[in-house]
């Protein structure tokens, strides 16, 4: 069985994985060691030890001696874990628009340049935002398809509640709805044009009550919507909202990450900006100044109380600082 390559799919194949995902998560708000993770996330030691393990394997983290310490290993990012970070700014921007509900943003942004920051995703080649509608695309060197792995096919998902373990986190809200496999392979073959049932099935060569089950979940969450296009015998098509289409940014900036990291030089698509006519890679840039952020670059401010949840202590040189 063959299944399209693409470096989104192998960034959502990592985050996909709540324990990951939340892990990698509190990284970036400054923990190191293995007892501060298991504090701030409530897991058994034994699903800790693996998930650390299986992100280092993966180069998202290296261990590395614990300040003050010759003997105490912490767990820090690597460059490539680092480069997650406006992966994470991108998903978090949406889950502010869409799904923060009555308490608003969990955090606040700010960034170098002086100003509260609401990042968004640009073109490399021109600074403006970017939208669906305003992107082509082509094959690129790593085009094609390849064999799908059995074991990652079968792989139970997780538990979409399981995003939300912790503190309150838009990022984790947005992966609720995108982090299942199939949930995003949906999204993803509806950005190429996918709205049929029959093209889905045998795009994806999903179960009929797989892609039923996954249909219902968009149409629940508002990222798809029905629409009737033949009455004998009625046939339904499903198509992007605004909220699916919204989606679009965050996908293409994991894209560009597992284009780096994951596509060993080959990327599968190239991407070009309609509106300035250039080829492209997704950049999230500051809206103050235009320029591209970084996990060292913002700081923040939590609109909710950090010790209701288990904050750790420490602050590494990884951590977005306090206002």
């Amino acid at each position: 069985m063959l299944e399209r390559n693409c470096s989104v799919a192998r960034t959502v194949r990592i985050l996909s994985d709540a324990w990951a995902f939340l892990i990698i998560r509190e990284a970036f708000f400054g923990a190191r060691r293995f007892e501060t993770f298991r504090a701030a996330l409530g897991l058994p030691r034994a699903t800790l030890t693996e998930r650390l393990r299986m992100l280092t394997r993966a180069g998202i983290f290296h261990q590395a001696p614990a300040s003050g310490s010759a003997k105490r290993l912490e767990y820090r990012l690597t460059r490539e874990g680092l480069d997650l970070y406006p992966s994470f700014i991108a998903l978090m921007q949406f889950g502010d628009r869409w799904l923060a509900g009555a308490a608003g943003p969990p955090l606040r942004l700010v960034h170098s340049c002086g100003c509260e920051s609401r990042p968004f995703v640009g073109c490399s080649a021109c600074s403006e935002a970017i939208t669906a509608g305003e992107v082509t695309y082509r094959d690129g060197p790593g085009a094609g398809k390849a064999p799908v792995d059995p074991a990652r096919r079968s792989r139970r998902a997780s538990d979409p509640a399981q995003f939300e373990r912790g503190r309150p986190s838009s990022v984790s809200r947005a992966l609720q709805i995108i982090g299942d496999r199939w949930s995003f392979l949906v999204i993803r073959e509806a950005f190429f044009g996918g709205r049929r049932f029959d093209r889905l099935q045998a795009e994806l060569n999903i179960a009929p009550n797989i892609l039923t089950d996954r249909l219902a979940r968009l149409l629940g969450s508002r990222v798809l919507e029905r629409r009737k296009y033949q009455d004998a015998p009625e046939r339904f098509e499903y198509r992007l909202t605004g909220i699916g289409r919204d989606l679009y940014g965050p996908m293409i900036t994991m894209m560009a990450w597992g284009d780096r990291w994951l596509a060993r030089g080959k990327p599968p698509l190239v991407l070009t900006h309609a509106r300035c006519g250039r080829d492209f890679t997704p950049l999230v840039l500051c809206d103050g100044c235009r320029r591209p952020i970084d996990s060292r670059s913002m700081k923040y401010r939590m609109c909710y109380d950090p010790g209701a949840f288990g904050e750790p202590e420490e602050e590494g040189a990884t951590a977005p600082g306090r206002l």
